[in-house]
């Protein structure tokens, strides 16, 4: 058996049928929600920042609305009963002077 038949066999998903330019504009539109969530995040930070320190926060670019949480498995549980759409698109940042969840 060769190797890209032994690779396909052990894959969960079907290989991504993604041309590059679908990718890129994928890429492209990520991009352009983080900025708009961004702003938003920019604007409401003073205004959370000192009674809700380091808890986390996912905005919706749309409708500006906002969830916060002081743990993630509680604010992804607010997004899930608050969202049943499941293509919404929030961003998550915490409640800090950077908006930095972490490092990966």
């Amino acid at each position: 058996m060769s190797e890209l038949s032994k690779a396909s066999r052990n894959r969960i998903l079907p290989q991504a049928t993604l041309t590059p330019e679908q990718l890129h504009r994928r890429k492209l539109q990520r991009h352009e929600l983080g900025a708009r969530c961004r702003a938003i995040f920019e604007r409401i930070r003073p205004q959370l920042i000192e009674n809700h320190y380091n808890w986390l926060i996912a905005i919706d670019a749309d409708s500006e609305n906002y969830l916060i949480d002081p743990e993630l498995k509680g604010l992804l549980q607010q997004v899930r009963n608050q969202y049943i759409n499941p293509d919404a698109k929030l961003t998550i940042f915490r409640l800090n002077e950077t908006g930095a969840c972490g490092t990966i």
